[in-house]
Parts: C-alpha cells; sequence; structure tokens
C-alpha cells in the first residue's frame, strides 16, 4: 500500500497542493511552521477522518475559507482507491470512496491504513489510560470493522445507562438491560483488545531486543475492570451487578472496558513510572513498528508508515533502526535537513522543500 497523489484545497496554510509521492522515501524538508506536519495530518486524515492534533475539524480549513478539500489516490495489491473529504466549517465532513459517497465513518477504515510516529507518541506510554485506549482503538478500527461495530453500540449503552444513573427514580430493570448489553459488545472488546496485547508481545520483543542491543526485555500487559479473563462475560455482568449501587450514587459506570488500561513493562519495571526518558521513546518506537507488523500480517500489504519530526528526537541507535528497517515501506519524513538521511536516499526517494505552505520546485 502506498500514496500515489495527495490533493489539498485550503487545508491549513495550505491554498492549493498536488504532488505525486514516490513509492518509498519521501521527505518533506523545511524550517519550523512551514507546513510540513500539515501534510502527514491530511494524509492521517484521510484514514481515521480525524487529526491527530486536534479533535475541532474547523482549525483545518483555511482562513476566510468555508471549507477544505482533501483527495488521496491509494495504489494496492488488489484495486487502488482513491478518498476525496470535503470539511466543512460547520463540523460535517463529506466522504467518498472511488467517487461512491460514505454513509459512515466506519466504512472508511481499511482502506487506507497508516502507523503514525511523532513526538506526541510519548503520551501512549506517559499520559493516562485514556491516551493508551485511544490508541489501541484506532489501532484495530482500522483493521476490524467489527471491532469498530462494537465499539460505537458499547459507548452508546454506557452513555445511556449512565444518563439512567444521574436520574434520582431509577428503574433497576432498566439498567438490568443497559448490563446485559454492555457485557455482550463488552466482552468482544476485551478480548479483541488482549488479541491485539498478544500480537504486539509477539512482534515487539524481537523489535525492542533488537533496538535495545539485547540489553532490554519489553511486555504488553492488559489490565481490566474485569479480573478473570478466563469467565469475561460472567464476570464482568457480576461486577456491574455488585457496584450498582456505588454507580447509582456516583452517577457513572464503574466497570468495563471504558475504564481498562495496558502496562509496558521493560525488564518487568512498569515504564510510565519508572522508566527513563530514553526507555520510553525506545517503547513507543517498538509499539509503532511492531504495528506496522501486526497491519501487515491481518491485511497482507504494509501501511504507509509517517514520520512527523522524530529523527531529531532520537539518538543514533534508534534512529539507525528505523531507517535500516523501513526498506519496502513507503515511509514520509518530516525533517528540518537531510543530513542524517543522505545515506538511505536513492534515486527512488523524493524530497520536497516546504515553505509558507507550498512546495518550492
Amino acid at each position: 500500500m502506498y500514496i500515489k497523489r495527495l490533493q489539498m484545497l485550503n487545508y491549513r496554510n495550505y491554498r492549493a497542493l498536488d504532488i505525486n509521492l514516490g513509492k518509498y522515501v519521501n521527505v518533506f524538508m523545511g524550517n519550523n511552521a512551514q507546513g510540513k506536519t500539515n501534510v502527514l495530518e491530511a494524509m492521517y486524515y484521510c484514514a481515521f477522518a480525524k487529526s491527530h492534533k486536534t479533535s475541532r475539524d474547523k482549525e483545518l480549513i483555511n482562513w476566510n475559507s468555508e471549507n477544505a478539500y482533501i483527495s488521496l489516490t491509494v495504489g494496492k495489491d488488489r484495486l487502488d482507491k482513491r478518498i476525496d473529504i470535503n470539511i466543512l466549517k460547520d463540523g460535517r465532513k463529506a466522504i467518498m470512496i472511488n467517487k461512491i459517497k460514505v454513509s459512515k465513518i466506519g466504512e472508511l477504515f481499511g482502506n487506507f491504513n497508516v502507523v503514525m510516529f511523532s513526538p506526541e507518541d510519548l503520551k501512549i506510554i506517559k499520559d493516562s489510560p485514556g491516551v493508551r485506549r485511544r490508541f489501541i482503538d484506532m489501532e484495530l478500527c482500522q483493521l476490524d470493522s467489527r471491532y469498530y461495530y462494537n465499539l460505537v453500540q458499547y459507548n452508546k449503552i454506557l452513555n445511556e445507562r449512565n444518563a439512567v444513573l444521574k436520574n434520582r427514580k431509577i428503574d433497576e430493570e432498566i439498567l438490568e438491560i443497559y448490563d446485559m448489553q454492555l457485557v455482550n459488545y463488552g466482552y468482544h472488546i476485551i478480548i479483541d483488545r488482549i488479541k491485539y496485547m498478544d500480537k504486539l508481545n509477539l512482534y515487539g520483543k524481537d523489535i525492542h531486543n533488537d533496538i535495545s542491543s539485547g540489553k532490554e526485555d519489553i511486555e504488553f500487559k492488559y489490565t481490566s475492570t474485569v479480573k478473570d479473563f478466563n469467565n469475561i462475560q460472567d464476570n464482568f455482568y457480576k461486577l456491574l451487578k455488585r457496584n450498582r449501587k456505588k454507580d447509582m450514587e456516583k452517577g457513572i459506570t464503574s466497570i468495563g472496558p471504558h475504564r481498562d488500561d495496558f502496562l509496558v513493562l521493560i525488564n518487568g519495571v512498569d515504564t510510565k513510572s519508572f522508566g527513563s526518558q530514553g526507555q520510553q521513546r525506545t517503547a513507543v518506537l517498538t509499539i509503532k513498528f511492531a504495528s506496522l507488523k501486526i497491519i501487515k500480517e491481518i491485511t497482507s500489504e504494509y501501511p504507509v508508515l509517517l514520520l512527523d519530526d522524530v529523527l531529531s528526537e532520537l539518538d543514533f541507535s534508534r534512529k539507525r533502526y528505523i531507517l535500516s528497517t523501513i526498506g519496502e515501506i513507503q515511509t514520509v519524513i518530516t525533517c528540518t535537513g537531510i543530513e542524517d538521511l543522505t545515506d538511505y536516499l536513492d534515486e527512488n526517494s523524493k524530497v520536497f522543500k516546504v515553505k509558507d505552505g507550498e512546495i518550492l520546485n
């Protein structure tokens, strides 16, 4: 899988952009605040219909414009795809795949797969459980439409249950119905997350061993409010019932995958609490490159790898690992200079110079 062509109109600081990308390494080079990251953001948006930097779509629209437009042509082994997205100021967006309108965002997932690695990804290790849940949900949504469906349904039931809990006159029969539905959808979410953790461990151990020159062992461990993974449904239901009074007092659901997390352990130690900055960076790098392999295993194609200004943040060994590993994967890199990349660029590579929202020849 690779991007053939990218077009943008009135997106961020770009009035108009129309470029063809190379099949392997593509470098967007320029000073800070010129628009390099905006190009990667637009690519990411075509995979998930959301930005990795903001939840407010109207921020993506160029000043004094009513809408922004992105078009991405994706080369695939079987059938090429063209994704067109029109972003409107009122929050609406229109998505078309091969000129056919998409009615639900879930229909977009899987048509174009990406793995993005940016400095902000340290939050996966350092920040709250919600950040880690969002990471695993995004990865699974682009790999399995059933997961996306179960997640949407679970969140819908969760919101309805919480609304009932906030009501002073609570009908416990209604809560019973919601609990059974939460168990049904939540079971599948937990199972799929655990399977994804297994795959992260499968690929991540070798990757991390390579990056750390055999000095570190990494482990990913899913932690859940539902403790018994051998009998998730029964345990989930019993916990919901046992905590019902507490939930009624607080007006919120305390048990379920919306409260779950995963640990990243290096040599048996929690990286979030006790890992060094270097270990945390290596852990994120391991997660991202394991994600590449997981997507390849499931879809039979590597996704596009987006590296947003990360090379300057890494030491020599981590930088060497990235640049020597990308091989046949289409990689889009943003940077301020290409000094570190010259040994990895060839006649098939493309370098784009970015200044003030324009690509210079």
